[in-house]
Formats: C-alpha cells, structure tokens, sequence
C-alpha cells in the first residue's frame, strides 16, 4: 500500500466498522483479477480501500459498490460491472459513451453515481447526472464532485459533505467535468 494513503485508508476502516454493509477486503489475486476484466489499473488509493478497508460498504452512506461479485441484498452490482454494463461492444452504432477508466463506485440512485476517474493522477471524483441534462449530450452529464478520491473521503470523514443532497440537486452550481467531450468517443475502439 502506499505510505500516502495508509493513514487515510485506516481512517475510512475505522469509520466503516461498525457498518452492516461492509464486507471482507479482496485479496491481491481478487484485486489482479478485477483490474484485468477492467482492461486498466485502479487508482492506487480506490485499490488500497479495496484490499485494506473493504469489497464495499464503506465510504458516503456506507454504500461504496463492491469491486467483484454478484447482485445480493446490499447492491444491484459491483464496480466492475457497472463499468462494463457502460462501455458499448465494440463497433456499436449507439450514441451513447463511456469515459474509459472512470469506474462508478457509488450509486446514488435515479441513474446518478459517483465515479473514479481511475486514469488521472489524484483519483478525480466525478458525478454522472444525466437527469441534469435535457438532451444526449452525455459530455454534458459529468460534473466534479472531488478533485481527488482523498478529498472525497476526507470530507465525508469529518461530515463536511453533504452526499446525499448533493447528489440528487440536478447538477445546479456544479462544476462541469471539462475533459468529458474529449475522454468520451462513439467508437469504444478508438484510444
């Protein structure tokens, strides 16, 4: 784990002890396995919560999705699934697009979730809100909720965010994502 994030992944155990939803950290071969099927690596922190804190039920409302397994009680899906479930097949005419490499981590519900971006360098936490766009332009339905997954988390640790509120305000006074035109595409084979 890096030294970076052991005090803060320690934190994020220790608050999410208590909780009914948590369940047993991954192994490596688990973390491996899951990275694999994403086709990229997690962001370095996601992963350390993973295999230090939890397979989710940490983090805001102790409701971060699992990395691997299958719909139960607690959770429709996992992370990687609901990333899959996203990315069109290969050579699909659809408008609908995927940023590569940001993994939903949080369902908010009503098709909202909050989002790693696994390829920038501090674990950008994004919103995906497509209720707060009136058209198909879904470049249009990213917004940042973190500039990074510590920030995210260390301001759920000391209850300054209020998660739940913001998630379901339409995306009103909310900083649009600017690298979502260009890290979405229509050709999922394309970069």
């Amino acid at each position: 784990m890096n030294n970076d994030f052991e005090a803060l992944v320690r934190r994020v155990a220790a608050a999410s002890a208590a909780s009914d939803l948590l369940q047993p950290p991954i192994s490596a071969a688990e973390l491996a396995g899951a990275e694999r099927d994403l086709g990229f690596r997690l962001h370095p922190l996601l992963a350390a919560l993973y295999r230090k804190a939890g397979n989710g039920g940490f983090g805001p409302a102790d409701s971060v999705l699992p990395l691997r397994g299958g719909p139960d009680e607690n959770w429709e899906t996992s992370a990687v699934q609901a990333y899959q479930d996203r990315i069109p097949p290969e050579g699909a005419d659809t408008w609908w697009s995927w940023p590569k490499g940001v993994v939903p981590v949080l369902d908010w519900g009503c098709a909202r979730f909050a989002c790693v971006d696994c390829h920038s360098e501090d674990g950008t936490v994004l919103l995906f809100d497509p209720n707060a766009i009136g058209d198909q332009d879904l470049s249009r339905a990213w917004f940042v909720a973190a500039g990074s997954l510590a920030e995210w988390l260390v301001t759920w640790l000391d209850e300054r965010g209020r998660y739940e509120e913001d998630a379901v305000d339409g995306g009103f006074g909310r900083t649009r994502w600017a690298d979502a035109a260009s890290r979405m595409r229509s050709d999922p084979a394309a970069g």
